[in-house]
């Protein structure tokens, strides 16, 4: 059902049209952020009607039939659910929920002894934590476009930063950032800023959001200018932490050169504040640049320093000790106010912020940023070549091959199509070239927006995914919390046209679209690479050591390799499952009722649990994954006798 349908059929309906101007007027009041927006205007409905079948028919082209494959994947943050999560493009279809930060009984992540070390555990084995809120996602570069190794997402309320290898989709390692909180933005380098020779990602970038007094060991706590924030460089490989760099102000969201010297944050908060009035005090916030060789140069000098006990070395990236741009490690370049989001275009010339605050876009030339550290450039405001004003709430932009931008407008309730070459003509002075080229409503309020292969050299300009947070009259009420809306939109044309519209469990914010031929799977894994897999049913077994029991089990359709095992009251009980079956898609569960047990093995995968046997009884061992005709029976027995 359109959203003109929709309201058709709303008691509401004749009110319409003074709702439509009641709307409007509330959006330019700042009313839109409680939840009001200017979408949901509806046409009159016999405009609409012509609109639906309009829309209908480019809604055809794009349709995945049964049986076909998606061209592309998208990789999404889950939000504070602290997952990532895969769906088809364009059909929207939801393949897979990747569990990182959180715990998930499906697959046992935070249940298995392997994900738990994973994800980090107190001395008595518990979770560390059990929570995380994931905002950005990206991928791993080899020559300037995904290479499909690894994902990276981030966990904002505890700062950590996880990596997701992307021939199982699943998550292998887990850091947590020293000395900062509200880890919000990450990119991945492009290649290496020193050795031509390497044209793949190093390096992972974070930026920290929020000020803390550093180290954060209760002193300072009343006293703001004494709080500072940290940007992060962590290793792509042995994901340990490299470096941090002290800054003025905060970070938000972060992005790379294609040549692998630069990384960029955009800082909605150079005031330092400590309260959101305090935050909007100044006209002009940041986009802060990092110079990556001299910083690393200057750690291999000894120009560094450390934080509490931390040993990871910090430099001093702050505007007072930065002043000389030759020898400086940052730049501060001012735009307006409260930007979000920074993105560089695909052929590495500009990167764009959106003010937020402020109806612009701010374009920064690459090629001015490095004048300014080379000394050819006095003020690094001279580096913004062009600021258009594009609508109201500007957040995230993506990228086409044909020069064109697309931001979101969280006020406005659309996306805003607008030419870099044009705003920047009309910043040189002709004002009579207008860089905005197209706009469309969507439903509503979009925070996040990306660009099918956007993120790369290899921008193809075909779709642009609108991430919405709110939902109102969309789909089916399901109670106070609203699902999500992700919309579709084709801009390979002049106009921009909306093929579809798909639902997002809240709250997903940023992601990447990526071409399903850079993505390379395994569907079954090598039983080698575990070493403690039961490699036959004869190795099955139970081994006691004092009150140290581990279980040896093997599961082959419809069996598991011991019908019981028995083990105390007390024990410390450790089983090890191994899946035998070798035929695609064909998993195994393992799930032990009272004990909070369960857990899958893949084909060829094995897996561990580790628990107290403290309640006497017998206990049915059963599979949880359909398996078989026979996966009702495909059952074991835990017997657990008196001390």
């Amino acid at each position: 059902m359109s959203d003109t349908e929709h309201q058709s059929q709303n008691p509401e309906n004749p009110e319409n049209t003074s709702r439509r101007k009641f709307l409007g007027a509330a959006a330019l009041t700042g009313l839109a952020g409680a939840g009001l927006a200017t979408g949901l205007a509806a046409l009159d409905p016999v405009e609409a009607k012509e609109e639906e079948a309009e829309e209908g028919g480019e809604s055809c082209k794009f349709e995945v039939p049964p049986g076909q494959l998606d061209d592309y994947y998208i990789f999404s943050s889950g939000g504070h659910s602290g997952e990532a999560r895969i769906y088809g493009s364009p059909s929207g279809r939801t393949l897979k929920r990747i569990p990182v930060f959180n715990i998930d009984p499906m697959v046992g992540w935070g249940i298995t002894n392997e994900s738990k070390k994973v994800i980090g555990t107190k001395p008595d084995g518990s979770l560390k934590y059990i929570t995380g809120d994931t905002h950005h996602i990206h991928g791993s570069y080899t020559d300037g476009t995904y290479d499909g190794k690894y994902l990276w997402i981030n966990d904002k309320i505890h700062g950590r930063l996880a990596r997701i290898r992307m021939d199982y989709m699943e998550c292998d390692k887990i850091t947590e950032l020293p000395n900062i909180q509200g880890f919000h933005g990450l990119f991945p380098d492009k290649r290496d800023p020193v050795d031509p020779k390497i044209n793949h990602t190093t390096r992972v970038f974070c930026g920290g959001e929020f000020h803390v007094p550093l180290p954060n060991d209760g002193r300072d706590l009343d006293d703001p200018k004494k709080w500072g924030c940290l940007f992060t460089c962590v290793d792509a490989e042995s994901m340990e932490v490299r470096w941090q760099c002290k800054l003025s102000g905060n970070m938000d969201l972060v992005a790379t050169s294609y040549d692998g010297k630069l990384a960029a944050a955009n800082q909605y908060n150079t005031e330092g504040g400590a309260v959101y009035t305090d935050m909007m005090s100044a006209e002009h916030d940041a986009v802060v640049f990092f110079h990556i060789e001299r910083i690393e140069a200057a750690i291999k000098a000894g120009k560094s320093f450390t934080i509490g006990d931390s040993k990871v070395p910090v430099v001093d990236g702050t505007k007072e000790a930065n002043q000389d741009p030759k020898t400086a490690l940052v730049c501060y370049v001012p735009v307006p106010k409260n930007p979000h989001g920074v993105n560089i275009t695909p052929d590495g010339k500009y990167f764009v912020s959106s003010g937020k605050l402020s109806p612009t876009a701010s374009v920064t030339a690459t090629e001015l940023v490095y004048k300014w550290f080379a000394g050819e450039l006095k003020n690094p405001r001279d580096a913004v070549v062009a600021e258009p004003e594009i609508g109201l709430g500007p957040l995230h932009t993506g990228f086409d091959d044909k020069g064109n931008a697309y931001t979101t407008l969280f006020l406005d309730s659309q996306i805003v199509k607008w030419n870099i070459d044009k705003a920047i003509a009309q910043f040189k002075g002709d004002k009579k070239i207008q860089p905005v080229l197209d706009r469309i409503d969507v439903h509503y309020q979009p925070g996040h927006g990306y660009t099918s292969m956007g993120e790369t050299k290899e921008a193809d300009g075909k779709f642009f995914n609108s991430g919405n947070k709110f939902s109102k009259d969309r789909f089916l009420p399901v109670g106070p919390l609203h699902v999500e809306t992700e919309q579709l939109i084709d801009i390979s044309g002049d106009k921009m046209k909306l093929i579809h519209d798909h639902t997002a469990y809240p709250e997903p914010h940023d992601a990447i679209i990526v071409r399903r031929d850079l993505v390379k799977t395994r569907q079954i894994y090598n039983m080698d690479d575990f070493p403690n897999a039961v490699k036959n049913f004869a190795d099955s077994r139970v081994e006691r050591n004092g009150n140290k029991v581990t279980i040896y089990l093997a599961s082959i359709a419809p069996m598991y390799s011991m019908t019981d095992f028995k083990v105390k009251k007390g024990d410390e009980v450790t089983i090890i499952l191994t899946n035998h079956d070798k035929v695609e898609d064909l998993t195994h569960g393992f799930a032990i009722p009272k004990y909070d047990i369960c857990f899958i093995v893949n084909p060829q995968q094995t897996a561990s649990v580790t628990f107290i046997a403290d309640k006497p009884g017998l206990y049915w061992c059963y599979c949880t994954h359909f398996c078989h005709a026979l996966h009702l029976e495909m059952r074991s027995r835990m017997l657990v006798e008196p001390a």
